[in-house]
């Protein structure tokens, strides 16, 4: 049984095998960031501070598509799906930022929702053909193909990096802090 954190976050499990500490964690993470971005306006979703060009809102779409990029298409070599399949990325390498403060929230949410439902999906699929040493299907630019152990490592690193930006967003939108 998960316990929950003031904050309805799932709690990592302290005595878990490998692969429940790291999913664990991935999920804190991924939920933290969801508190960060609960109850928002469209305005408050394209808020940035200074000179940075960050907004929540171009945050959320990231991460939908870095958990796709991850998960999907490096992992198990499936191609991009909508919206990511039709981006001229060399045009635009930032679009998954920019073209987020076009969208409406309840639309990047529901965007970030599916990938990391698909994102699950996918580890699930990967544990039963080959465990956490297994490789994935296709190597990023670099080369080599890091295996899942390594992927899942990232993406709590990822979604830890930019909990930090959300942080400073959200307390810059209505002074909401914590953690």
């Amino acid at each position: 049984m998960t316990d929950f954190d003031e904050h309805g976050r799932p709690e990592p499990p302290e005595a878990g095998d490998e692969l429940e500490t790291l999913t664990g964690f991935l999920d804190y993470q991924r939920s933290t960031f969801a508190w960060k971005c609960s109850n928002l306006s469209a305005d408050d979703l394209t808020t940035k501070i200074g000179s940075s060009s960050m907004t929540l809102g171009g945050m959320i779409k990231h991460l939908a598509l870095v958990e796709d990029w991850w998960f999907s298409q490096c992992l198990r070599d499936r191609q991009p799906q909508a919206p990511w399949k039709d981006v001229d990325w060399e045009l635009d390498p930032d679009w998954d930022w920019i073209s987020a403060a076009s969208d409406a929230p309840e639309q990047i949410l529901e965007l970030w929702a599916s990938s990391t439902a698909q994102s699950r999906l996918m580890v699930e699929e990967a544990m039963l053909e080959g465990g956490l040493d297994q490789r994935a299907r296709r190597a990023p630019s670099k080369g080599q193909s890091p295996s899942l152990r390594w992927i899942l490592c990232h993406m709590i690193e990822e979604y830890a990096r930019h909990n930090g930006h959300a942080d400073l967003l959200r307390e810059s939108i209505d002074g909401s802090t914590g953690e």
